[in-house]
């Protein structure tokens, strides 16, 4: 394998201002234990029979997917590849209470159409034109990490030069009330349940890019010591609240001491895929060269230099997911 691999763009639609890097600065907080996304003008992407035929998850990938590929110059990705938890759940529970009220012989054929994992991956192959490979990998909270590590090893094996990575998952009231009753999301000392929909392109060249792309890992369990890298700046942790959860980023810290912490899910919220507005927000802090004072996890009031920087996160404790990235700056001085 010798391509490098680089992350050209990355936007999202979510809790903070959609389509935009405004949070940066100044992020919205939110003490609410559930909170939709904030939903950006979709008539300004798409005509009005269009936006009426399609979920707001659907809304969503194509909007995001649609700004990253623009702002990439990349019309048509080699590949186009999502990470999503839940898919289409909103239509999936449209037709589940037909089929409950009505039986099955006067069903819409939308929702039915539409309440399918892998149909976020197809709409905007459609929509582009894109006759080039088409997966959708869901896996729990590491299913945009599987993703990205399909795209990833592609490229690196050069086998496609582009891909368009995306992470979706909507959470809607129902459902929510049943996560809240297991214990999984909205629990007092949580951060709020949100949504996430984000898509970034990935290419061979660096001109341009946020960042670089060094390694993407999927584990069963936690590495030993010797296993992970030393050499970064910072570690991105997606502690929520929940002990269970923080646990085990608690015992990550202690194999790594001397490495500052940095969190993200305080200001995006927690979601299937959350993981892929953490690696959003990873890349834009590689461009920076520095991530905000709000996102470092301990008390501090100054921005942290970053120019290597790990992301973990993990699903159940048990599936890790570890991508190691570095500025392009910081490649260039190697």
């Amino acid at each position: 394998m010798s391509n490098k691999v680089f992350i050209k763009t990355a936007t999202q639609i979510s809790i903070q201002q959609p389509l935009s890097e405004k949070w940066m600065e100044c992020p919205a907080i939110y003490d609410e234990p559930y909170t939709r996304s904030i939903e950006p003008n979709f008539r300004d992407w798409m005509g009005l029979m269009e936006s009426r035929r399609m979920g707001k998850i659907l809304k969503r990938a194509l909007v995001t997917a649609t700004k990253a590929m623009d702002d990439a110059a990349v019309p048509q990705p080699d590949a186009i590849i999502t990470g999503t938890g839940l898919g289409c759940i909103e239509n999936t529970e449209v037709l589940l209470e037909q089929l409950f009220n009505e039986g099955e012989e006067m069903l819409k054929p939308t929702c039915f159409m539409q309440s399918t994992h892998n149909t976020i991956s197809s709409l905007i192959s459609i929509n582009r034109k894109c006759h080039g490979y088409n997966s959708t990998y869901s896996h729990k909270s590491v299913s945009f990490e599987s993703a990205l590590m399909d795209a990833f090893l592609q490229i690196r094996l050069g086998d496609i030069q582009t891909a368009l990575v995306t992470g979706n998952d909507e959470m809607t009231p129902s459902y929510f009330k049943i996560l809240q009753r297991i214990g999984f999301l909205g629990q007092t000392g949580q951060v709020t349940a949100g949504e996430a929909s984000a898509a970034m392109v990935l290419t061979t060249t660096p001109a341009d890019a946020l960042c670089m792309l060094k390694n993407v890992r999927l584990s069963y369990k936690m590495p030993q010591p010797d296993g992970l890298p030393k050499d970064v700046d910072a570690i991105m942790v997606g502690t929520n609240g929940c002990e269970n959860n923080d646990r085990v980023y608690k015992q990550l810290a202690e194999l790594c001491p001397k490495v500052p912490l940095l969190h993200y899910k305080h200001i995006f919220g927690e979601s299937y895929t959350a993981s892929a507005l953490g690696i959003y927000a990873s890349a834009h802090i590689l461009k920076r060269g520095e991530a905000p004072v709000f996102m470092r996890c301990e008390k501090c009031n100054q921005p942290l230099p970053v120019s290597r920087l790990l992301f973990v996160n993990h699903s159940d404790g048990k599936c890790f997911s570890y991508v190691l990235m570095s500025s392009i700056n910081n490649e260039q001085a190697i």
